[in-house]
């Protein structure tokens, strides 16, 4: 698999934390429940690649995925890196032939194109935050650093809103903690949730 960095380094470092993540997961943990109510580790895994495949596909790269994202079986046929591993290079090319100063860049929201940083931002958001939710589920430390939160919070502020109640929760309230915790908050999810929860 094509693993070069592009020039976008947010959603380099957010592919990084999702992949490296989904790697450590051990078999007998993809049945276990995730900060997503009501999906297995094994769903969050299913949406997030259809996600980045359809990132890719709005951008040309490839079609889209042949499941609904929204509605993962939670069955993984064989190992999980290989479900991962082709949506997150096809999205890491569209990407690559996306410049800084594009204005109108297509993606898989109802909002219609987005400007360069919004639109990779979009999709590193999305990366990350279920590279969170496996790590949260599998009791893996958090893949995602405070600068790479605090760069995605900006970007969440952009896209959020008119998702709530379809990809995202309402965001929940308090202020303590760093950029991972007001960003997890932000996209309702609870920064301290574990599986016993």
């Amino acid at each position: 698999m094509d693993t070069a960095p592009t020039s976008w380094t947010m959603l380099d470092a957010a592919h990084s934390a999702l992949r490296d993540t989904v790697a450590a997961v051990r078999a007998d943990q993809w049945r276990l429940p995730t900060p997503c109510a009501e999906w297995t580790a094994a769903q969050v895994l299913q949406h997030a690649a259809g996600d980045q495949q359809a990132y890719a596909a709005v951008l040309g790269e490839g079609g889209f995925p042949a499941y609904d994202p929204f509605s993962p079986t939670g069955t993984l046929d064989g190992d999980a890196m290989d479900l991962l591993d082709h949506p997150l290079a096809a999205a890491r090319l569209a990407f690559s032939r996306v410049g800084a100063d594009d204005v109108a860049v297509p993606v898989p929201l109802p909002q219609g194109p987005l400007t360069a940083t919004v639109a990779v931002g979009a999709c590193a958001l999305d990366a990350a935050v279920h590279a969170w939710d496996v790590a949260a589920a599998t009791g893996q430390p958090s893949p995602v650093s405070e600068e790479l939160a605090e760069q995605l919070h900006a970007v969440a502020v952009e896209i959020v809103e008119p998702l709530r109640g379809f990809a995202y929760a309402a965001a929940l309230p308090g202020d303590e903690g760093g950029a991972l915790d007001q960003l997890l908050r932000y996209l309702g999810r609870d920064p301290r949730w574990t599986p016993a929860a």
